[in-house]
């Protein structure tokens, strides 16, 4: 793992990763600059006990705020990828699978410097500036929430966002542990630039998954692919024909799948050498 710049940043708890002898070996490289080790042993993330009413927590209030002191170094590296972070938000729109975090974290420190309040409309982004405001948008069931994301992560499968306990129940994730979603960043200046939806998803899709394996400019090279992926009997299969900066691109995908299924089959594609599979979400 290389060593991230020379700068006051505590690096984030690695969240649900599975502690194998080569992750003890890497927590223990992490222990000298993370501002809250993870110890082996300890118990698993999850809800508080009892029922949280969080009809009464409110989203977060976007306002104009000086970057953070902490968590916004050029660059840094975890689990051996290395993430640049932005230099600013306008414009910032992606879609793909929100995780959250809850009991295990809270009160620990964020990258912000900030004690993590999983009751509070707070968010994980791994490259976002520190703090930006985003709305999150539920593509299954329409519900959208205002957070301020003040931390960084998450750092596991492929994951978008990981959102506070309170923003989890208020978007319907708590249960199911993940789902679809399409964050968009807020401008503080003008906060309608992340105008709530009433529709019930939001235009350009539904929150189906695909697995993408690979783009290319040209259509023979991507039914090649495809044909080998059929061949280690992965399926269903499509090459999708779109247009990027002018030019036609041809992208294979798997899917659609649910969550578990994308983690399932990204990890078998791993192993049979295809690097830089991700999950995409229309």
């Amino acid at each position: 793992m290389s060593t991230p710049p020379a700068i006051a940043y505590p690096l984030p708890p690695l969240r649900r990763a599975l502690l194998g002898s080569a992750a003890v070996a890497l927590l223990a490289s992490l222990w000298a600059c993370s501002s809250k080790p993870v110890v082996i042993g300890e118990p698993q993330d999850g809800a508080p006990a009892g029922t949280v009413d969080v009809s009464r927590i409110a989203d977060a209030v976007p306002r104009v705020e000086a970057r953070s002191r902490y968590g916004n170094p050029p660059q840094y590296t975890v689990l051996g990828r290395s993430y640049q972070t932005m230099t600013a938000s306008t414009g910032y729109v992606e879609r793909g699978i929100a995780s959250w975090y809850g009991t295990k974290f809270h009160g620990r420190r964020t990258s912000s410097g900030e004690p993590y309040d999983m009751y509070a409309m707070t968010a994980a982004h791994k490259t976002l500036p520190l703090p930006t405001y985003v709305r999150v948008t539920n593509l299954r069931n329409g519900r959208s929430v205002v957070v301020r994301v003040n931390d960084r992560g998450p750092f596991v499968k492929d994951r978008v966002i990981d959102l506070s306990y309170a923003a989890a129940i208020k978007l319907g994730v708590s249960q199911t542990g993940t789902a679809p979603v399409e964050v968009r960043a807020i401008d503080p200046s003008t906060p309608t630039s992340g105008v709530k939806r009433t529709d019930a998803a939001p235009a350009g899709g539904n929150g189906t998954i695909f697995l993408q394996v690979g783009a290319f400019a040209h259509r023979a090279n991507a039914e090649q692919l495809r044909a080998r992926l059929l061949r280690i009997e992965v399926q269903p299969v499509e090459i999708q024909e779109a247009v990027s900066r002018d030019r036609p691109v041809f992208r294979v995908r798997v899917g659609p799948l649910d969550v578990a299924q994308a983690d399932r089959v990204s990890e078998s594609l791993a192993q049979e050498g295809h690097d830089g599979v991700h999950i995409v979400v229309d």
